[in-house]
């Protein structure tokens, strides 16, 4: 196999280098791993690729990978997505089998998978026919155990070769050596995130209590707006975290990511990336809708 490595914390990054250190020692002769990365931090970029219309050309140079000098490795002036695309159609060789992103510094759970630059580079592989696996680790006090996220993602590969092609696979890991980790178990997507709250300095009062997530949040929003934004200022964003405050050891037959992972477990989600909906019902419903809706513009069908 040709395994491609990427993520968006950089080419230089300590996870990115335990993820290809470990791929390097399991790969052996049998199997090529090339590092196509970021130059620079492009964490919280998603899926983005910028404006390719404007700028047709990607600076790159040459990376060492500490640990793997052996490795094949680029930085590129691009996101970890637009990483993944010329890394995918033939920038640095024939394109990869298997594309594995991170090792992200922090857990990508709940909303995160939306706005993750890791989980991005992997949905973006899989829209190129790529089966992907994005790898993050919990922080926690130092020196971090990068080497069981590592480890983890090495022992997921035949899984991932063997699934459907562009299979998308999140592998979440608490921040734990690999003996006290309690186990690996598939996992939902919470509605936890980062941003708790978004109010207007000084005029609103801020709606979303840290406990509120998901669509709870935009509802409380409605009924706590104070007030008139002035026509320029500033949005205060409070940031908490996507854990529940007080981890209840009878919650671990919960099946959401970031709980799992606040109980020691390691999390692994399948995503589905950007596809049509198939889901009979509500495509009945729109075919139904869609008459009246375009009979003013008189189509010929």
């Amino acid at each position: 196999m040709r395994i491609l490595v990427t993520n968006d914390d950089g080419v230089s990054a300590p996870g990115l280098a335990a993820l290809t250190r470990a791929l390097a020692t399991w790969a052996g002769d049998r199997h090529e791993i090339v590092v196509v990365a970021p130059s620079s931090n492009y964490s919280g970029a998603g899926a983005a690729v910028g404006s390719v219309t404007d700028r047709t050309t990607i600076a790159y140079q040459r990376a060492v990978v500490e640990g793997a000098p052996g490795v094949t490795a680029f930085g590129l002036d691009a996101s970890p997505a637009l990483s993944v695309i010329a890394g995918a159609l033939g920038a640095v060789g024939p394109k990869p089998d298997l594309v594995l992103s991170g090792i992200n510094h922090g857990v990508n759970v709940g909303r995160s998978v939306l706005h993750s630059g890791t989980v991005g580079a992997a949905l973006t592989a899989a829209q190129l026919g790529i089966s992907a696996l994005a790898v993050s680790l919990r922080v926690g006090p130092p020196p971090e155990p990068w080497e069981s996220a590592a480890d983890l993602a090495v022992a997921l590969i035949p899984l991932l070769r063997a699934a459907p092609v562009r299979t998308v696979l999140n592998l979440n890991v608490p921040a734990l050596p690999l003996a006290d980790i309690r186990g690996l178990r598939w996992a939902w997507v919470s509605g936890a995130g980062l941003i708790k709250a978004a109010s207007g300095a000084g005029t609103w009062d801020a709606p979303n209590r840290p406990e509120r997530e998901g669509p709870a949040a935009a509802e409380a929003a409605q009924s706590f707006i104070e007030g008139d934004l002035a026509d320029a200022g500033e949005i205060v964003l409070t940031v908490g975290s996507p854990f529940a405050a007080a981890e209840d050891p009878n919650q671990a037959d919960q099946n959401d990511d970031a709980t799992l992972v606040g109980l020691g477990y390691a999390a692994l989600t399948a995503l589905r990336g950007p596809r049509a909906d198939e889901d009979p019902e509500l495509l009945e419903l729109l075919d139904a809708g869609l008459g009246p809706a375009l009979s003013p513009f008189g189509f010929a069908g």
